[in-house]
């Protein structure tokens, strides 16, 4: 009976150590509207030049910015990144407009190129992210509709559903709705 204490015990508290935060979500706790969707994908809101050190400290390799410069006008994000030594791509998404075919397969090829490195997707709020993450699931993977927009919701998409579900729809009608 003692001997399957400590057992008891230990395996009591396996939950409690496999949800244990990795070092990446560590570092990254403090971004906001961070999630960790996926291996080596992490998914934010709007960057600030004191983000860069945490960045880095959680070894992301590449930045995925849907961001328009814009938005930042005091703030050189590109700049910014590259001098810390991470990789940066821009692929501005404005809205619901640029939600385009063409655009999801630039953002495919980034995520490809970016590999099983630490990637960093980025918009504002992460809406655009879970967007074109949506879009891609469906056009680049297969996936269906509605597994689509899951994976969407995942990666931080909210007030931009309707128009990826519009898109979603179109596509699967045949009808060209944006490049």
């Amino acid at each position: 009976m003692y001997r399957i204490v400590p057992l008891l015990l230990f395996l009591a508290s396996l939950p409690f150590v496999a949800s244990a935060a990795t070092p990446v979500q560590e570092a990254l706790s403090g971004l906001p509207h961070v999630s960790f969707p996926a291996p080596h994908r992490v998914a934010s809101g709007r960057l600030q030049a004191s983000d860069i050190a945490a960045l880095k400290a959680a070894g992301v390799a590449q930045v995925i910015d849907l961001s328009v410069d814009s938005e930042t006008p005091a703030f050189d994000e590109a700049a910014a990144i590259r001098q810390a030594g991470i990789g940066y791509a821009n692929l501005p998404i404005h809205g619901a407009g640029d939600l385009t075919r063409a655009n999801v397969i630039r953002f495919d090829r980034l995520l490809r190129e970016a590999g099983a490195q630490e990637t960093l997707v980025h918009c504002a709020s992460s809406n655009r992210v879970g967007a074109m993450i949506a879009l891609r699931a469906a056009l680049i993977d297969g996936k269906s509709s509605e597994a689509a927009l899951a994976e969407g919701r995942r990666w931080g998409m909210k007030s931009l559903e309707p128009a990826v579900r519009e898109r979603l729809q179109a596509w699967s009608d045949g009808k060209e709705h944006g490049g």
